[in-house]
């Protein structure tokens, strides 16, 4: 069975070894090699923070990270999202979106974005299927193992945080 859990301090080694399996995919990330679990921990908002564990092992994570130091911000966070690799595809990746979306709402944020290479159409239809929308595409944004790749920018408004009340 599925548990989807708040992120414990002990996780971050397990967290970081998922990462690196993203990251061995070439079509998750511009990193190349996870950072260390401590400072993993330290580059995201401290909540919402999920990972999802069966029978006892990490099988996946979503985490925000604050798109801006500026307080009109504050209610906009990106997504990170990665599935153990042997777990891929069967909708683990789908829940743990599914719940960080409301947990998110239940803190205030009004939009989520998602920068996902074109290549990794399975993450763009799960974020597509979440309720997200393509808003642009950057060509040629960054290089990864000096291979120029585009970025795809997803973003998820919220129906309930964040609308203006009728006047």
């Amino acid at each position: 069975m599925l548990l989807i859990r708040p992120v414990q301090p002990a996780d971050w080694p397990a967290l970081a070894d998922i990462y690196q399996q993203g990251i061995d995919t070439g079509h998750a990330t511009f990193e190349t090699k996870a950072p260390p679990p401590d400072v993993m921990a330290q580059h995201y908002l401290s909540a919402p923070q999920l990972v999802a564990e069966q029978g006892g092992t990490l099988v996946g994570y979503a985490l925000l990270s604050g798109v801006s130091g500026r307080c009109v911000y504050g209610g906009v966070a990106e997504v990170s999202l990665y599935v153990r690799a042997s777990e891929r595809g069967k909708g683990i990746g789908h829940q743990l979106l599914e719940q960080l979306i409301i947990d998110s709402e239940a803190q205030g944020f009004w939009t989520l974005q998602a920068g996902i290479f074109p290549e990794n159409l399975a993450s763009v239809a799960l974020h597509h299927r979440a309720g997200f929308r393509t808003v642009g595409y950057r060509e040629k944004l960054g290089q990864r193992q000096g291979v120029w790749r585009d970025v795809l920018l997803l973003e998820r408004r919220s129906l309930t945080v964040g609308v203006a009340s009728p006047p």
